[in-house]
């Protein structure tokens, strides 16, 4: 069942956050969609620039129509990941997405402002609802690169001027995380000071927290001992954080990096063991049952683990 991102964040606030993460194919989603069964989770899925152009969003907005036919108990939303503005008019005007994002965060203010507010009143007009950000996150996501010397996190006072000018219905947060696999190598992590400050300024709207991949030492460890070149000692988020962030307000949290890392793994051990084989579905079995592990791992650490059927009688008393 394919619900609005908003019903999702009302169910979830104060309590746990939704886990929303990408995909580029149909071997994530089938471990994605099974996961959250397993879990009995509801969850975002995240549709980004790249991987709309990787084969063509027809075939993605295809693999989800037909999980959401296969998979009938699950409940998430469909979001479009960092977009700009021509592809978020694209995605709404599609009719498909429950929820749009706006990256505008590496323009200077009031810029960002004025493309979030006209991204907002075209959504809007349709019933869709639209994250942009604020502050920036270090780190590299698909085409954007952001030195960490260029990162900042996001200033309370003007998150509320922001989203009382844009009329935005979440905002993502630079609160401390950085996106890709070679984040933090200190003991950097979520500033939960600001976090605090942002929900006082805004009370009862849906933070988001991107960058949020935690880049577990194990699954770089076997890469790299199946041949992988990955940076050792890399630090993402420790999951342990995902709830007491929730309780803040963090209603969203986004997790791609290490859904790359189970890919990565699996599909580099399986050649090494078995070098003779050509059969991209031999890896193909192996990867959805992992993925689906990862993302019980992950929703039970945002505790969303067990509200699938409260977030389906919520949805269906809004019918």
């Amino acid at each position: 069942m394919i619900v609005t991102t908003k019903l999702l964040f009302e169910h979830a606030y104060g309590k746990y956050a939704v886990g929303a993460y990408n995909i580029n194919n149909a071997e994530q989603a089938m471990g994605l969609f099974k996961g959250n069964i397993d879990a009995k989770s509801p969850f975002i899925i995240q549709i980004s620039k790249g991987a709309r152009a990787y084969t063509d969003k027809r075939m993605l907005e295809g693999i989800i129509r037909a999980c959401d036919e296969i998979f009938p108990e699950a409940v998430f939303a469909v979001h479009l990941d960092h977009g700009d503005e021509q592809t978020c008019y694209d995605c709404i005007d599609s009719g498909f997405y429950s929820s749009v994002m706006i990256d505008a965060s590496h323009d200077p203010f009031e810029e960002n402002v004025a493309i979030t507010k006209r991204v907002v009143e075209r959504a809007h007009a349709k019933g869709i609802s639209v994250e942009a950000e604020l502050g920036q996150l270090g780190g590299v996501e698909e085409d954007i690169q952001v030195d960490e010397k260029n990162a900042h996190l996001t200033d309370p006072d003007e998150a509320k001027i922001f989203v009382e000018q844009t009329g935005c219905d979440s905002l993502a947060c630079a609160i401390g995380t950085s996106h890709g696999a070679y984040k933090f190598t200190g003991g950097q992590g979520i500033h939960f000071d600001v976090v605090g400050e942002i929900q006082k300024q805004l009370p009862g709207v849906p933070l988001v927290m991107h960058g949020s991949s935690s880049v577990p030492e194990d699954e770089v460890a076997r890469i790299n001992a199946a041949g992988g070149k990955l940076k050792e000692g890399a630090k993402g988020v420790d999951i342990k954080q995902y709830l007491p962030a929730a309780k803040l307000g963090v209603c969203k949290v986004n997790i791609d990096t290490d859904g790359r890392l189970v890919w990565t793994r699996v599909l580099r051990e399986f050649f090494l063991a078995k070098p003779e084989d050509f059969d991209l579905r031999s890896s193909g079995k192996i990867f959805i049952p992992e993925y689906a592990k990862f993302i019980v791992s992950r929703s039970e650490a945002l505790g969303s683990a067990g509200q699938l059927d409260s977030v389906r009688e919520l949805a269906l008393s809004k019918k």
